[in-house]
């Protein structure tokens, strides 16, 4: 679930940032919480896009930067898997700057 949940959120920046733009996945450890993060220099989301981009009752359908089709099921499911493992996604954005999408876990679950 780990690894879907990561490569998800890899392929969203991909799909959402121009050729030769940057993307970056950190970790880091705060007491025991995993926190990882991807960034990235893309197109942006609007705020009211990322308020409900994480709910399942809501369909969100965008264009990547070489008009990939985003149906946005992959960041439901993510959200899903990482609340099975007691965690917590979001999504902080500006539009035109690019997006940085983290999850956090307890590394004291048994589940992680």
């Amino acid at each position: 679930m780990l690894s879907v949940i990561l490569r998800n959120l890899v392929v969203n920046a991909i799909k959402f940032t121009s050729n030769g733009g940057h993307i970056n996945i950190e970790s880091t450890i705060k007491g025991d919480k995993l926190i990882v993060s991807v960034s990235d220099n893309g197109v942006g989301v609007e705020q009211s896009v990322i308020d409900s981009i994480f709910k399942l009752s809501k369909k969100i359908t965008t264009s990547g930067t070489n008009n990939e089709l985003g149906t946005g099921f992959g960041l439901k499911l993510s959200k899903e898997f990482v609340e099975k493992h007691g965690g917590k996604i979001w999504a902080e954005s500006e539009v035109g700057k690019g997006s940085v999408f983290k999850f956090l876990l307890s590394l004291e679950n048994d589940n992680v």
